[in-house]
This record gives C-alpha cells, structure tokens and sequence, in this order.
C-alpha cells in the first residue's frame, strides 16, 4: 500500500512537471487592468494602500496587477458587500476563471487574496442562494466550491490570504488553501459548519489537521468554535498575526511586505521549492527526497541560476527573469 501510494506520488508530480506553466511556452498574462473604480466604502477601507494598477475582473473579485517595485504580485480583492463577501454561484465561476489565468501566467510571482469590504473576509457559503437550492443542486455546488479551493491550493506561485477581518466556514478553507495566512489579531475565523448541521465541505476536514494537528482540528470543528488571530497564532493556524490599524489593513500591509521578499528571489526556484514542499509532504521521507531530486533538476539548467551566481560574484542584487530558456 505504501508503494502504491508513493508511485501515485511521484506520478503526480511528474503531471506537475509536465503541465507547470514553467515548463512550456506561455502567453503571457495582461500586465494592465480595465478600470473598475473602487467604492466609497472600499476606497475608504484600502486607507493609504492605493493599487500601483487599476482593476480588471467584475463586481465580485477584483484583479490587481501592482506595478514598480512590487511588479509580480497580484491582489485578488473579494467584493460582495451586500452578502459579507459569501461564497456563491457567481463567486465560484469568476474565481475558477481568473485562477485558470493566473495559474499560467509567468509574469506573476505571488498571489495575494485579500477582502475589499470592510471588517469581514468571507462569512462562507451564501446561505440565502443555498436556501433556494434544490437538494440535488447542492452536492454539485460544494463540489465546484471544493474545485476552486484546489486551484487555488494548486497555484505555481506563493499565495498570502490577508485576514483583516472574519473568515467563517467556507471563508477559512479558501484561507486555508493559501500558501501562509496573515491575520489581524482582531479578525474571527472558524470552520463553523456544525452549527447548521453540516460539515465542512470545501477542504477543511483535509486541510485544518494539516495545519494545526488532528485532535485540535477535531476539537475546533466539533464544536464549531470561532477564534480570534492571537489563537490561531498560537496553534500555527496562521503564520503572522498583527494589531489592527486605523484603516483597517494592517494584515493586508503585512502580507505586502512577505510579497516583496518573495519576489526578489529567484521565480523558477520558488515555483519549485514550492512544489517539493506540497508534493512530498503527503509521502515518506525517501518519496519525498525523489520529489526534491526532481524538482531540484529543473533549476539546474535556467539562466537565473546562473545569474545568481554572477551576482554574488559581483556583489550585486540579481536580476531574474523567471524563464525556462536553457543557460
């Protein structure tokens, strides 16, 4: 049984390598946005972090390509005020299509996933669209929902998913398929979906023991419990948690900052230490040195690798391209 699931392993990491964005000719992904003007509120909550580019998507996410010295990252800005940014039909489909973008566009370097409404992340499932839902429409519904939590999971690139404010039920798993988590210390987040007598349908069961441990995952979902920042701090829910600012993005500011270190280094490189990482952790350690063999061999043959070593020999900052072009 082991061996099998160790082949499946190194069999999927193969379709990585074969279908990564790095590994073939791409179009290259649009570096300027059609204009969508923010609103009042959201003009307002965004406080002193004006977007270096304006905005393409539609109403209900937000795409953000910055410019100058954060070139590379792009800010997915959820915006649906009327609903606490909840997770519905619409929401599913825009999202699946902007990721299948993102996903294959080598310009970009670290994904952030923020809220553009004040005090609240994502309150999960847009109950009052589920309540007009036959039962049969719901299995399907939850099982694009779970889809969209795995493209995002499956991004090339860094994710960051900026807590400034509640994250609840479906909320949390989407933050949960980011890369790293930053938290307001103020902001709630839990898998709530007892409470309605459901389970968490979306990569929660999956992803929460994954990140805190079993018996702590068990405890949070059973009794559908909502923590705050400083908690999920301490039990490595989230990896950096901040006091809130006056203009309500201190998470997002701190998840800027992370950016900017990410892209500095080396684009090739982090794609595929990230998938090392997600690769081998589900396998034994000897699986999981392959996977890193593999991956480490797609590095060796890139410009950049050597463009870093020219810098450090000229002491000089590097300047990386992020293509697959032979040295």
């Amino acid at each position: 049984r082991s061996s099998d699931l160790n082949m499946a392993a190194l069999a999927r990491l193969r379709l990585a390598l074969s279908t990564a964005p790095l590994a073939r000719n791409l179009r290259p992904g649009s570096a300027r946005a059609h204009a969508h003007p923010p609103a009042a509120a959201s003009a307002a909550f965004l406080g002193r972090r004006h977007y270096s580019s304006e905005a393409k998507g539609d109403e209900d996410l937000r795409v953000h390509y910055l410019e100058g010295e954060e070139q590379g990252i792009v800010v997915l800005g959820i915006n649906r005020p009327n609903s606490r940014n909840a997770i519905s039909r619409s929401l599913v489909k825009t999202m699946m299509k902007t990721l299948d973008s993102l996903k294959t566009d080598k310009k970009v370097r670290t994904v952030i996933l923020r809220s553009e409404v004040p005090g609240i992340f994502c309150a999960g499932a847009d109950l009052k669209e589920r309540a007009k839902m036959h039962p049969s429409e719901v299995g399907p519904f939850v099982a694009k929902a779970r889809a969209v939590m795995n493209d995002l999971a499956d991004l090339p690139m860094p994710s960051i998913a900026v807590l400034d404010g509640a994250a609840l039920g479906g909320g949390l798993e989407m933050a949960l398929a980011c890369d790293i988590i930053v938290a307001a210390s103020s902001a709630k987040m839990g898998l709530v979906e007892t409470k309605l007598a459901i389970i968490p349908g979306a990569g929660g069961t999956q992803r929460l023991p994954r990140a805190i441990g079993v018996a702590l995952a068990k405890e949070l979902i059973f009794s559908a419990r909502a923590i705050d920042g400083e908690e999920a701090k301490a039990i490595g829910l989230v990896s950096h948690v901040v006091e809130q600012n006056d203009t309500g993005d201190a998470a997002y500011m701190k998840a800027i900052a992370l950016a900017r270190e990410f892209i500095s280094q080396g684009p090739v490189a982090v794609r595929m230490a990230k998938l090392a990482i997600n690769q081998g952790i589900e396998v034994d350690i000897a699986t999981g040195l392959a996977i890193e063999e593999a991956c480490y061999a797609q590095v060796i043959p890139t410009k950049d690798r050597l463009e870093g070593l020219l810098a450090f020999k000229e002491k000089r900052p590097p300047r990386y391209i992020g293509e697959i072009g032979r040295a």
